[in-house]
């Protein structure tokens, strides 16, 4: 079975390494994905980040990494997805990632799996260490991989 992980991972943490670490053991291969929105820039660029990913899981042949635009739901279809990936850290992400997940199936019949964050991990947010940079914080030991600060 293949799954999609997708998302903005703008950068990718290491909360979302460990989703799809953790995720091999329940799949035979995962497609990260970096969902590209016009209305919403990131601190690095769609292929910055496909860069940054693809290097982090150069070893694991398992892992896939593209951007795409448009519904996630119609990537699913294009990469022969089986099911959509999605971490949840708090109440408030299972609340929207219930929501998601009924959304996706009723438009096109594809389930989602949850994967809770390890406690460890749960505070960590893309949006948290984008702050931290942007006050001058050091967040490297956040983020997965190579990303270099804009």
């Amino acid at each position: 079975m293949k799954a999609l992980f997708a998302g903005s991972f703008d950068p990718f943490t290491i909360g979302h390494f460990s989703i799809v670490r953790r995720s091999l053991a329940i799949f035979d291969s995962v497609v990260v994905a970096i969902g590209y929105n016009e209305h919403k820039p990131g601190m690095w660029s769609t292929e910055q980040r496909v860069e940054a990913i693809s290097r982090l899981f150069h070893d694991e042949k398992r892992v896939e990494v593209f951007s795409y635009t448009g519904l996630t739901v119609d990537f699913a279809r294009e990469c022969h997805a089986d099911a959509l990936l999605r971490g949840v850290r708090t109440v408030a992400d299972f609340e929207y990632e219930r929501t998601l997940a009924d959304t996706n199936r009723a438009i096109c019949g594809i389930e989602s799996v949850l994967l809770f964050s390890l406690p460890e991990l749960s505070f960590i947010s893309s949006s948290m260490v984008r702050e931290l940079i942007h006050n001058g914080y050091d967040a490297s030991k956040y983020i997965a991989g190579d990303f270099k600060t804009p």
